[in-house]
Parts: C-alpha cells; structure tokens; sequence
C-alpha cells in the first residue's frame, strides 16, 4: 500500500527554515505543503518549489492545505503563531526557544493538554546518532555518576551575522539564546535538572546590546558540577557546531569536541565520542583506555523530521518535549540572573 505523503508547511524563510525545505526534500513521504513568510523575498522560494505562499499564518489554516507546520520564524513570534496552528489541531514542530521568555511559553503547555496537539521542540541535536549513543552508554552506567563537566561553545561569528537586525536585539538574539540553550538541552537530557546557577556575562568584544560571551557553572539535582564557556567572538574549534559534521552545508568540521564529562567510573566526550576507561578500578597514577563509542551517522534534521512524521501520524510521543524547551529556558534565564545580581540563582524546574 503507497502511503499518502504527509503534507508541511514551514513558517519563516530565514537560515534555519531554509534548513527544513531542504530537508523536506530528503524525505520521501513529505512533502512541502507552503511556505508562509511576511517577506515578499520568500516568494520567490514558494515559486521555485512550486507551493503556495502565504504572508500570514491566518490564511495557511483557512487554506485547509497541510496536515502540519514548522514554526522557524523569530523567535518572539513563535507562542502565538504556534498557539494558533494548535488551536486549528494542526501539529507543530516549533525551533528552540520555545519563546523570549518561559512563562510566556508556558501558554503552549497548557494548549498541548486542552487540545492534544503535538508540539516536538527543534533541538535537533537529541536525533543525531552520535547524542543517541552517548546516551546510552550513559544509561547502561557505562560512565557511571557525571562528577565535574566542561562544556566549550565558542567560535567567531563574522560582521555580516549581524546585519539582521533581532540577532543585536536584546532578549531575541545574542548566542545564549541561540547557541548555549542547544548546550543546555543536552546536559540536562543527559544529567538531569539544574538546581543551581552561577554566571557572568560580558558584551566587551563588540559593545552590543546583546552579550557576545559567558561563562556558567550549574549543578545537577543528581549530583555533579558543569562549566559552560560561551563566546561568538574568538577564534576556537571547541563548538559542537563546528566539530560534529551536522551542517556540512554551512560548517567545516575541526577535530575537537565540545563537552568533556568527568565520571565516577569513566570520562567521555563528543561529538568524537571518546571513552576513556582505568584497566580496572580508578587511579590517577594508572594509563587510560580509549576507544570510541560506534554510531552509524545519519542527518539529524532528516532524523527530527521522520520522528515528527511520526508524531504527526499519531505513533509516536515527542523526543523533546514542550516542557523540555520550557525547563531549557528557564536555566538560560538563571544564568542571565546571575550574571546581573552577580549572586547564585537556585532554579525549581517545572514538572507540568
């Protein structure tokens, strides 16, 4: 039996919903329902794929054209866009963050329980292979409890990233929203909730409104200490957008890893997966194991969009939940806290 291709739409044209067309592509049972995007420009995209195209989200839905949506606008449209889209019982695939703010997005929470829309959370990362078997060495106690973390994001974003306006924007761009919240979601998809912050923040390398570097140091309600090292304004291979091969399109890829996890059993980092292991039981005087952890690659913006079919057909509950990306701003916003009191935030993570 042929399956009918599941129909999408994608809303916002920019970089990362270009991403999705192109992925729409990649996949065989979807199919580009509309682009829907304010900016005459993206016309000219709709022509070339030959779908509709709409300014306003209103006329998508009345269109009565697509079974679901990805939501890639800015990010301070991104409850009310979604809310509208869920409220028409159109599922959604909304990017990270969730909103400008957690209690704002919280909205979407409530909608996903009153009409039972799913709602799957773009960190993209949770789909790629190489996170997969990180996680499960670390749920077979391959490692054993996270002691101490280093986390490295840093990289030289170039002048012309910044001649879109909302990237200088306070509380919409700046890169703990657009890059640290990737690395947040996966130390808590690994390790668990964050209870307790410290950071400082600094916009001295360009003197824009929104900062260019930080520095975090969270703790785990499981145990466990991390330090995040952010910057878009030096020169460094230690991202994971620029080691793990994901983007081929827009990133080179350097030999380096991004996260380095210090464990009670074993060390291990990604994206190269290095697991370094004591012959016996831990000593510091004792010569290490490595070996690298397999994983069969795969594009994980082609991965996110099988499991997204899947939730769109009902047969599947969300990687990355709504409540995920909600918890995932709330850390975010404790580290801007704390870097403006210049005093520890305690976080309580939201359950429901």
């Amino acid at each position: 039996v042929m399956l009918s291709k599941v129909r999408i739409a994608v809303i916002g044209a920019g970089v990362i919903g270009r991403t999705h067309l192109e992925t729409i592509e990649k996949c065989e049972d979807l199919q580009l329902a509309a682009i829907v995007d304010p900016n005459e420009a993206s016309k000219e995209i709709a022509v070339e794929k030959g779908v509709p195209w709409f300014q306003d989200v209103a006329e998508l839905i009345d269109g009565e054209i697509t079974d679901a949506a990805i939501v890639a606008s800015p990010n301070d449209t991104h409850v009310s866009i979604s809310s509208k889209l869920m409220k028409s019982g159109i599922p959604v695939l909304l990017e990270k963050p969730v909103s400008n703010t957690a209690e704002f997005g919280r909205e979407l929470l409530s909608l996903e329980k009153s009409t039972g829309v799913p709602i799957l959370i773009g960190h993209h990362r949770r789909h790629n292979p190489i996170i997969k078997a990180a996680k499960a060495a670390i749920e077979e106690g391959m490692v054993g409890k996270l002691v101490v973390a280093t986390v490295m994001s840093a990289f030289y974003k170039p002048r012309s990233y910044f001649e879109t306006p909302w990237r200088k924007t306070a509380g919409q761009g700046g890169p703990l929203l657009i890059n640290l919240i990737h690395e947040i979601d996966l130390l808590r998809h690994f390790w668990g909730e964050v209870i307790e912050v410290n950071a400082i923040i600094s916009h001295e390398q360009r003197g824009l409104d929104v900062e260019d570097t930080a520095v975090a140091i969270l703790k785990f309600s499981e145990g466990g200490i991390a330090s995040l090292a952010l910057t878009d304004a030096g020169a460094s291979p230690w991202a994971w957008d620029v080691s793990a091969g994901e983007n081929l399109g827009r990133f080179p890829v350097h030999e380096s890893y991004s996260h380095a996890y210090s464990c009670t059993n074993a060390a291990l980092s990604i994206p190269d997966l290095s697991l370094w292991r004591y012959p016996e039981s831990p000593d510091w005087t004792t010569q290490m194991r490595n070996s690298k952890l397999a994983y069969v690659t795969a594009d994980p913006y082609v991965e996110q969009l099988k499991h997204f079919r899947n939730l769109i057909l009902g047969e599947s509950k969300p990687i990355v939940t709504c409540l995920d990306g909600l918890n995932n701003m709330l850390v975010i916003e404790a580290i801007k806290k704390s870097a403006e009191t210049g005093q520890k935030v305690t976080l309580d993570h939201w359950n429901n």
